[in-house]
């Protein structure tokens, strides 16, 4: 099977030729910087910096000869922006904080406060108030809430000011994804393109780091207690949202729309360790109705399947993600409450596809030994590869610090499973 292939045939719950790999593809599914410059070392490839193209979570780019080498079979097809406002071009030298010289984007400009923090900037603007810090001990940026004090009569809260990062699509944006599913597509590996506005109330977007002066609601914890309080008016945000999403999706799929395999709909996490973020009864009244209106478009319209991320303790919602027509649930947290591997496949495994939950990224990738994360990533391919609908990743990117050798385990462990 070509890489497409072998996808498409987990995705359709049959069982492929080899269990399919995803590293890199989406900003949920990578590799940190620090860890894709060990594994260009150990593997012996070019002497070359690292590009650092997903700036929010320091995700370094895994570039063709090291994704030959993994044995990756998925590739993105993204519009050319960060999290940040600012495109992947014009590369230039930065020095980390932990002493790695990476390459970053020319329009990516950071100045140190005080405290030895790196503060980051939207689209680049060091005249704008930043819009995210990485602590002088850190390894990744955290946004900066930057909201204006709300009114004090909800009545006075306007839709508009949550809705001015959702706009049409711009030609640049569509010639960008094409030109990369072109690539890919000569590649021979399966395409999932993330082109953004689908994510409702991902709370990785909610601070809008992107924008230079956000209005509207742009704290975290404002934005949780909203959707109790105020429901009815996020209710309102979500249904505008994918007005302007559908449309965009509409210019995507007849821009290249039979180039691209599988769009990532949305990162809103609905699960802590051991516990929800909301009730069953509240995403059914607020997130369900829109999140089925996406996918019966997408359905009806193109061949594509339907990507959802969502961390943590999540078994009640995953017959909700299936009625609500996702093909997909990532990262499949198996370390949180009620996630057994076993019982998630058992129950769920005819439904939809799991991708990711490859091996633990909280305790056994980085603290445990090569042999615990060889054992651990064996067990869980036999458990979640049975009959396909399964692609394999690890639960959330690969973290800083993860160990070189347990990285390498990890890999090696996969094509030990797939017949060397």
């Amino acid at each position: 099977m070509t890489s497409r292939e072998r996808v498409q045939a987990a995705l359709d719950h049959r069982t492929p030729d080899k269990v399919p790999v995803d590293f890199d593809a989406t900003p949920v599914t990578g590799i940190h910087i620090s860890v894709v410059e060990q594994l260009r070392q150990h593997y012996g490839l070019k002497k070359e910096l690292v590009k650092m193209h997903e700036p929010y979570q320091c995700l370094g780019k895994v570039e063709d000869d090291l994704a030959e080498v993994i044995g990756i079979d998925v590739r993105a097809a993204n519009g050319p922006s960060t999290f940040f406002g600012f495109k992947n071009e014009n590369w230039k030298e930065w020095r980390t904080p932990w002493g790695q010289d990476v390459l970053i984007p020319g329009q990516m400009n950071l100045t140190t406060d005080e405290k030895g923090d790196i503060l980051l900037y939207p689209e680049g603007d060091t005249t704008a108030p930043a819009s995210a810090r990485m602590p002088a001990s850190g390894f990744f940026f955290d946004s900066i809430v930057r909201q204006d004090p709300l009114p004090d009569d909800d009545d006075d809260l306007k839709i508009e000011d949550n809705l001015e990062e959702f706009k049409p699509i711009t030609q640049d944006i569509l010639d960008h994804v094409k030109a990369q599913a072109q690539v890919t597509n000569a590649q021979g590996v399966y395409t999932i393109s993330n082109v953004g506005g689908t994510g409702l109330g991902d709370i990785a977007l909610v601070p809008a780091a992107f924008l230079k002066h956000p209005k509207g609601i742009r704290d975290i914890a404002e934005w949780y207690m909203s959707t109790v309080a105020r429901r009815d008016f996020v209710y309102e945000i979500f249904e505008r949202q994918y007005e302007i999403a559908i449309a965009n999706l509409a210019r995507v799929q007849e821009h290249c729309g039979e180039m691209i395999d599988a769009l990532f709909v949305c990162g809103t996490d609905f699960g802590t360790q051991d516990s929800q973020f909301c009730s069953v009864d509240a995403f059914r009244d607020l997130y369900l109705p829109h999140y089925r209106k996406l996918n019966e478009w997408v359905h009806s319209n193109t061949n594509w399947k339907t990507f959802k991320h969502s961390c943590g303790a999540i078994r009640g919602f995953i017959p909700l993600f299936i009625e609500a027509g996702f093909d997909i649930i990532n990262p499949v947290q198996t370390s949180a409450k009620d996630m057994d591997p076993v019982g998630l496949k058992s129950d769920f495994g005819r439904d939809i596809t799991f991708w990711g939950g490859g091996v633990d990224t909280q305790q056994i990738l980085p603290f445990g030994t090569p042999e615990e994360v060889r054992k651990e990533v064996l067990k869980k391919l036999e458990i979640f590869s049975t009959d396909g609908g399964f692609v394999f990743n690890s639960i959330h990117n690969v973290q800083a610090r993860s160990p070189i050798e347990n990285v390498v385990a990890m890999i090696e462990a996969v094509r030990e499973f797939n017949g060397g």
